[in-house]
């Protein structure tokens, strides 16, 4: 689990804020949807022999003895909630979500047992031109971002029976070099043999090296979507890298699977992955409808951006009032809440607890804000208040009346700003 603290938040309130620009961009409408769902939900949509179903998983009984998990991604919760509202009855959805997963592996740089994703999803969409869209998207993040330092993998996983045959044809290959196989990998033969081409074992790489190729058993259909989708990706001039051995974690994908992956964070990870899941629907219970989508960590690419420097900085404060008395406290309070109703956005922090004229300063210095104001009891007798620049060069101290602070406040902070620009 991982704290996020304020020193932190800017990179992620920035991230939040960009997908939302870029999603409504693309005509995507945001859903939430429940953190804890029942545990059936994901062993039918996961598969039972994944590592998330069978090593990762938060489970619990609750006091009404139902089995329940934290999510460990969303996809599952989001089909299953536009089956159960009826979305899905011969219309076509655009939808993404964010929010936290569960999983309990082992915590590594960018890795945490709570991470976030942000989670998008076409569903209805059954050509290779809404693939080329929503790569084209998770491009887009990495522009708007100023990340660059990630590549595209691309491969197909054909059709359910493509990979029936391929199934059997690998299961032949492994049972050949079944001694050779570490425990994991000989659980896996028996329950879903494509899941072994996953393992990082490095004990198990030169047997998986020398497996039958997934795109040598592509039907012909699945064929053409892969190469229309490619010719697309190309138009586009999205790079990418054809990864024949790319398969991903989860049993519902199928045809088209993709990561984006970097080495920035240590060994090389995922940093956004998807692909088509056309059965998962059916599989929930709703009528065969096409979809896609992709997942992007959000811890992960929060570190891209650190590392990359690219976040805006943390917010300081606008304007600090400055009061001495408590007196002045309500008039003081009163301006304050007028300057925020003046500038949407503006941070404007008012001095609490007390303390002399030296211990606000440093407050006042500390906070950021490159103008203060003074309310004294001098000042207050003649109604007046005091604009004093916290920054030097940036003007001399200037005495305005009270009641036109706010727009003696707006002018000088235009100005400021002209002058940074």
């Amino acid at each position: 689990m991982n704290d996020v603290l304020p020193a932190e938040i800017a990179r992620w309130q920035w991230l939040e804020t960009v997908a939302r620009e870029l999603l409504g961009a693309y005509a995507y409408d945001e859903m939430r949807v429940p953190v804890v769902e029942q545990t059936d939900l994901f062993k039918r949509a996961i598969g039972e022999f994944t590592d998330v179903v069978e090593k990762e998983m938060y489970s619990f009984e609750d006091k009404g003895g139902e089995r329940l998990t934290l999510r460990p991604e969303a996809t599952a919760g989001m089909v299953r909630a536009m089956i159960s509202n009826g979305l899905l009855r011969g219309a076509r959805h655009k939808v993404w979500c964010i929010g936290p997963m569960f999983r309990h592996e082992k915590p590594q740089k960018g890795r945490f047992r709570q991470f976030h994703q942000i989670d998008v999803e076409a569903v209805g969409f059954a050509g290779p031109d809404i693939d080329a869209e929503l790569i084209a998207l998770s491009a887009a993040f990495w522009r708007r971002l100023g990340i660059d330092r990630v590549r595209l993998q691309i491969n197909s996983l054909g059709t359910s029976e493509s990979r029936r045959v391929y199934r059997e044809t690998l299961t032949r290959y492994f049972q050949d070099h079944f001694a050779k196989l570490d425990a994991d990998s000989q659980r896996r033969l028996e329950g879903n043999p494509l899941r072994i081409l996953d393992s990082k074992n490095p004990d198990m790489q030169s047997i998986i090296a020398g497996a039958p190729l997934l795109p040598e058993h592509l039907d012909a259909e699945s064929t053409q979507h892969f190469e229309a989708l490619r010719g697309m990706l190309d138009s586009l001039g999205i790079a990418y890298e054809v990864n024949p051995r790319l398969v991903r974690g989860l049993d519902y994908y199928s045809r088209t699977v993709f990561e984006w992956i970097t080495d920035a964070l240590g060994a090389q990870d995922a940093v956004c992955s998807g692909g088509r899941y056309d059965g998962l629907i059916t599989q929930l219970g709703g009528e065969a409808t096409p979809a896609i989508g992709f997942a992007m960590g959000v811890e992960r690419v929060v570190a891209l951006i650190e590392q990359a420097g690219t976040a805006p900085a943390v917010r300081t404060a606008d304007v600090y009032v400055v009061v001495q008395g408590e007196s002045s406290m309500g008039l003081a309070m009163r301006l304050a809440d007028d300057l925020r109703r003046s500038s949407a956005g503006r941070r404007v922090e008012l001095n609490l607890g007390g303390g002399n004229f030296k211990a606000q300063f440093r407050r006042a210095d500390r906070s950021g804000a490159p103008l203060a104001i003074v309310f004294g009891e001098d000042e207050l007798a003649r109604g007046v208040v005091q604009l004093k620049p916290m920054r030097d060069g940036a003007g001399d101290p200037a005495e305005v009346k009270i009641d036109n602070a706010v727009s003696a406040v707006d002018q000088w902070l235009s100005t400021q700003s002209s002058k940074n620009s």
